[in-house]
């Protein structure tokens, strides 16, 4: 596939997610999440449990409104250690009550009192030796508890959709946070693409393309479900088994791929650009090139930045997904995601609104 003659996007944070296309009519109500941290829980899963000893420790770390980041240099100013030495599976959001594991490389050396990098807003809640590092991407997924009040809108169609999205999933769109506040990553993005002599840290640089990446899969993504096939097998397509990263091409779809589609069993897939041909032909091929006509500079952009090409599946499946009324307007939900999908990409298909701003 190559990409169209080079022109500058200009993106914004509506194009890049807010305004593009839901999959089952429309939010049947409004409502607001966020009022308060505790309204928004997320409990990450993790890949396996720490064996007891090695020389890094893990730590299961709860917080509230605090980055990661900045919990990241708690732990090594505790432990006497630089940074680096200090690593997580993902970003949690600060805007809420998180859970997640930490791990600190700590050879030969006894470990310090841990409760000494607690705070109000941060907890120890176990620690335990484990003999590698806790790596980026290394977890299973999160579970989610969140409230939405001030519901307003057709409670009974609400209930239809929360039964939807549970038994046949939710387009599985990169969220807003990808894209830095108030979408600055992507005019970084441009910039960067435009001008390839923009200096930018590495991890500065590392944000800025994986939010063009996930920009342009966003686009391709609500293409096909403006077209009503992002869900559906099409001739081409690269198709992923649920639960794992591998994905084979079909030459023609038929009614047995599209059964095991509608199971859940397989999904159809999007580009995460990067070099290397793209493997989707004919008409899956087709519906990308038209989605991204005009994001060739773009494609050319992350192609000279060394990035390789992926796939991603355009369906999140939303797992284990319950709700109830705390109130007549307020709506307790609890699911678990896989690891890389986003709360904000079941909610969108549920309420209209934003989260508080805090």
């Amino acid at each position: 596939m190559s990409p169209p003659a080079a022109a500058s996007l200009n993106p914004t944070l509506e194009t890049a997610v807010l305004d593009l296309a839901t999959a089952w009519g429309g939010p049947p109500v409004s409502g607001r999440w966020r009022v308060n941290p505790e309204d928004f829980q997320v409990r990450e899963i993790p890949l396996l449990e720490p064996a007891g000893e090695g020389e890094h420790v893990w730590l299961f770390i709860r917080k509230r409104e605090e980055n990661t980041d900045q919990v990241a240099r708690q732990l090594a100013r505790c432990a006497g250690v630089r940074t680096r030495d200090v690593s997580y599976a993902g970003l949690k959001d600060r805007n809420a009550v998180t859970e997640q594991w930490f791990s600190v490389h700590l050879p030969g050396r006894q470990e310090p009192d841990w409760r000494v990098s607690e705070t109000d807003s941060v907890t120890v809640l176990r620690h335990v030796r484990h003999n590698r590092k806790l790596r980026r991407g290394a977890l299973r997924g999160n579970s989610f508890r969140i409230v939405v009040r001030d519901i307003s809108g057709d409670s009974n169609e609400l209930q239809r959709r929360l039964k939807t999205v549970a038994s046949r999933g939710v387009p599985n769109y990169f969220g807003e946070q990808r894209f830095g506040r108030a979408g600055s990553n992507l005019r970084t993005a441009d910039r960067l693409f435009e001008h390839h002599g923009l200096r930018l840290s590495r991890h500065q640089r590392g944000l800025v393309l994986s939010a063009a990446r996930s920009y342009l899969f966003n686009q391709v993504l609500a293409h096909r479900v403006l077209g009503g096939n992002w869900n559906r097998v099409v001739s081409g397509d690269a198709l992923q088994l649920a639960g794992s990263h591998s994905y084979f091409i079909v030459a023609a779809a038929d009614a047995e791929l599209q059964a095991r589609s509608d199971t859940l069993d397989l999904h159809p897939t999007g580009p995460l650009w990067g070099r290397g041909d793209s493997p989707v032909s004919d008409v899956c091929r087709q519906l990308e090139e038209q989605a991204l006509t005009s994001c060739g500079l773009w494609q050319q952009g992350l192609v000279a930045a060394g990035l390789r090409q992926e796939r991603r599946a355009l369906r999140l499946v939303v797992e284990d997904l319950h709700w109830s009324w705390l109130t007549p307007d307020s709506l307790v939900l609890e699911f678990s995601l896989p690891a890389g999908g986003y709360a904000t990409s079941v909610l969108r298909e549920l309420v209209t609104g934003k989260a508080d701003q805090r």
